[in-house]
């Protein structure tokens, strides 16, 4: 893993089309921007930890599908 400091307003370049952006901090909290061409699915962590382990419990066989009426 990188780790890089960071003030704000300053940003990271990724694959040089991707920019990252601090843009304000307050606390504990950041906030970041994300400059991506329209293709580059950006999704946060906890949800594309979700989706995968939905995808799994679908592959088991594991549906409740009473949750969703």
């Amino acid at each position: 893993m990188l780790v890089l400091t960071r003030r704000r307003n300053e940003s990271v370049i990724l694959n040089e089309n991707i920019e990252i952006t601090i843009l304000e901090i307050d606390g504990d909290q950041v906030k970041v921007g994300i400059k991506a061409p329209k293709e580059v699915e950006i999704l946060r962590k906890e949800i594309m930890v979700k989706i995968e382990e939905e995808n799994m419990n679908a592959l088991k066989g594991n549906h409740d599908l009473k949750k969703f009426f």
